[in-house]
């Protein structure tokens, strides 16, 4: 019953498979290797991008702010979210990257609006050479808080961004979950949405720890691999990065992977609703914020079950108040964990 974090999940056997395949012998380093091509190649396929710039690091953190730091001058400001991963997060990682640069936070909730991007962007850069300058929107897909933007929502914000000139990024560490749940095309989900770079996840649907970096306009793709090395992110044995991409996108585990971890979410949400909890964000991928009696909580906690509660202490007076607690559906959660949690919480 351990719903604490897709990040706490086990590495799927093919992606260990695949690492001890790779352990043979001797391969050129720093990602001039055979494994590290092919990789890029199967990416830019799967995108329907050919001319794209396939880079690899090894956390969501460094994928997010090295592509921000390729995108953004030090003078200027990031436009994302109050929840963004890049501000939550990151420990300023974004600004230490990019030598400085700015977050600006768009008003609303964990989705940004066209409206409010618009609004927000039109207040900066009103004071000259005093004030910092417009940079690249991050857009977080699947958000923070569970939800996914429609590829309707998407187009709508890049287009406020190119009514300014302004680059795109997506921070697309539940880019998985949020593919399959909207069944379109990855490209229809990046670069056909407006998007100019993606931080591509692997992590937290069942790698070892690995990332891709795409940039569908491979014009700063040389300052990007000048800021990997200079940020300490170019591994030097690059062929295990790759190894682990390699089986992610090996016939389609990545989607297989981001399927079972949505439905058993799905699963999750229909026993939560069942038992009468409040849901402070709509439950599209497979993350939920739910809210339910400190009572039930505790029962659910001395049982066994893994999860943060994201308000409230667990020992308050009140076994009646309501706390809200995230869950986190991973791709190796099965039906009997699940069902195990709902008939603790329905007892």
């Amino acid at each position: 019953m351990f719903f604490a974090s897709d990040n706490s999940g086990p590495v799927h056997p093919q992606v260990l498979s695949a690492l001890g395949a790779a352990n043979d012998g001797y391969a050129m380093g720093y990602g001039d290797d055979a494994l590290t091509r092919q990789v890029q190649d199967r990416i830019r396929e799967i995108f329907a991008a050919p001319e794209a710039a396939v880079y690899l690091v090894a956390t969501g953190t460094a994928a997010n702010a090295l592509a921000l730091a390729t995108l953004c001058q030090p003078y200027q400001t990031v436009f994302c979210s109050p929840v963004a991963h890049i501000h939550e997060d990151e420990c300023n990682a974004p600004e230490f990257y990019t030598g400085g640069a700015k977050l600006t936070l768009v008003p609303g909730g964990d989705k940004m609006t066209a409206d409010a991007l618009a609004a927000t962007i039109a207040r900066e850069n009103t004071r000259g050479v005093h004030g910092p300058q417009r940079g690249p929107v991050s857009i977080t897909q699947v958000t923070e808080r569970g939800s996914v933007y429609t590829l309707e929502e998407l187009r709508a914000l890049t287009a406020v961004a190119r009514d300014h000139d302004l680059p795109c990024h997506l921070d697309g560490a539940r880019f998985a979950n949020a593919l399959v749940r909207l069944d379109c095309a990855p490209a229809d989900m990046s670069w056909r949405a407006g998007i100019d770079v993606l931080s591509f996840g692997g992590t937290k649907n069942g790698l070892l720890g690995v990332e891709a970096v795409i940039f569908f306009d491979p014009e700063k793709a040389w300052e990007f691999e000048l800021r990997r090395k200079r940020g300490g992110h170019l591994f030097s044995k690059g062929r295990y990065l790759a190894a682990q991409m390699n089986a992610y996108l090996a016939d389609d585990l990545w989607l297989t992977s981001a399927r079972s971890a949505n439905a058993a979410c799905t699963r999750l949400v229909r026993g939560l609703r069942s038992a009468g909890a409040e849901f402070a964000h709509s439950p599209d991928a497979n993350m939920i914020f739910a809210g339910l009696p400190r009572a039930v909580h505790r029962r659910l906690h001395n049982a066994g079950a893994v999860y943060h509660l994201w308000d409230g202490v667990l020992d308050g007076a009140d076994p009646h108040e309501m706390l809200t607690a995230r869950f986190v559906c991973d791709w190796s959660i099965s039906d009997a964990q699940i069902d195990q949690f709902l008939s603790v919480l329905q007892a």
